[in-house]
């Protein structure tokens, strides 16, 4: 299994996904409901950490969640956890091994908060410090870089969200996710050839807000993995807050710019990169007027909703990383330096 055949198979694990962890999710959904949680405590690392970022903004906007993000050496190396009172505790883990993640976890149960765990290992460490435990089900992920087992866990916090919502009209949205991500994966040919462009590139910045600011985090982490390449993620207003003084003629921006509320002011982001700055612009999007700026163009379905569309847009992204790792020389099943399973304390 290779890490081209892993990303192919998403759509068949998006679509398993949703119909064999539904009841489990009812049952999360409920115990939430009956406990007075007022917000979310979430620890993760790499990519589930962009999972995690996911989550921020689709907890807060869906169901009125606050969410912070779990900074583990206060429960690891420091000793100072701090109080959790009334939080949903989750933890998201590919491999469900990671010392600190456990942690925060172990911590949450001791302060008798309600514990999550997220993984791909359902009878991991992780899974066993858990209250509940939402299996991704994404299947043996044998390449080093996560791709799979990223967008089962986006699905997981996307079906976990709509349940708690309440509302029908999302659950059927979630239905259609496999066929969005199936159409997004038909693009493969034309970016394994435009990706040629870019075998020489060896810095970027990655644009994205709103829902998919994970997206930019994300596919500046696959570009680092697989490519080397030096890509820093950045919301497009923090990007308009000093780091665009670093563009110049030709520079290469990567953009995640989709229909929804931030996208009138990812577009002007856009316009003012290309007319200003002559930037070299490859975005993703379902925007006529965006994908129209670009030098490279990566379209995503036109009726994927905002909640929803990090789901699709990392799938450009990743054939992208995929294909660049290739035209660079790269391979793309061995990266240096970095592991399947990462365990930090």
């Amino acid at each position: 299994m290779s890490l081209y055949s892993e990303i192919n198979e998403q759509p068949e694990r998006i679509k398993s996904l949703l119909v064999s962890q539904r009841k489990t999710v009812e049952q999360i959904a409920s115990a939430i409901r009956k406990r007075d949680i007022q917000y979310v405590f979430l620890a993760a690392r790499g990519t589930s950490d962009n999972a995690g970022r996911y989550a921020n903004y689709l907890l807060g906007a869906m169901n009125g969640l606050p969410l912070a993000l779990a900074t583990p050496s206060l429960f690891t190396y420091y000793k100072q956890p701090p109080k959790l009172k009334n939080a949903l505790v989750i933890g998201i883990s590919q491999s469900g091994h990671s010392p600190d993640i456990v942690s925060v976890l172990e911590e949450g149960r001791r302060q008798n908060c309600l514990t999550l765990a997220i993984t791909n290992e359902p009878e991991s460490s992780l899974a066993q410090s858990a209250d509940f435990v939402l299996d991704i089900q994404a299947g043996a992920e044998k390449a080093v870089a996560a791709t799979k087992t990223y967008t089962t866990e986006l699905m997981s916090i996307a079906m976990l969200s709509a349940v708690i919502n309440g509302n029908k009209k999302y659950w059927n949205e979630l239905e259609k996710v496999s066929g969005w991500i199936k159409s997004a994966l038909k693009q493969d040919d034309f970016i394994s050839q435009a990706a040629q462009r870019y075998r020489y590139m060896d810095q970027t910045i990655v644009l994205g807000r709103g829902f998919n600011y994970a997206t930019a985090f994300e596919w500046a982490l696959k570009l680092k993995e697989l490519t080397y390449v030096k890509a820093e993620p950045y919301s497009s207003a923090d990007f308009a807050h000093g780091p665009i003084a670093m563009v110049e003629n030709g520079f290469p921006i990567m953009a995640v710019a989709p229909k929804g509320k931030v996208f009138d002011s990812m577009l002007q982001m856009l316009k003012r990169l290309r007319g200003d700055f002559s930037a070299e612009l490859v975005v993703i999007s379902n925007d006529k007027r965006a994908l129209a700026l670009a030098q490279m163009p990566l379209t995503i379905p036109s009726d994927v909703p905002e909640w929803l569309s990090p789901l699709v847009s990392i799938l450009p992204a990743q054939l992208f990383a995929y294909h660049l790792t290739r035209a660079k020389g790269f391979n793309a099943e061995h990266p240096r330096s970095i592991h399947k399973v990462t365990k930090t304390k």
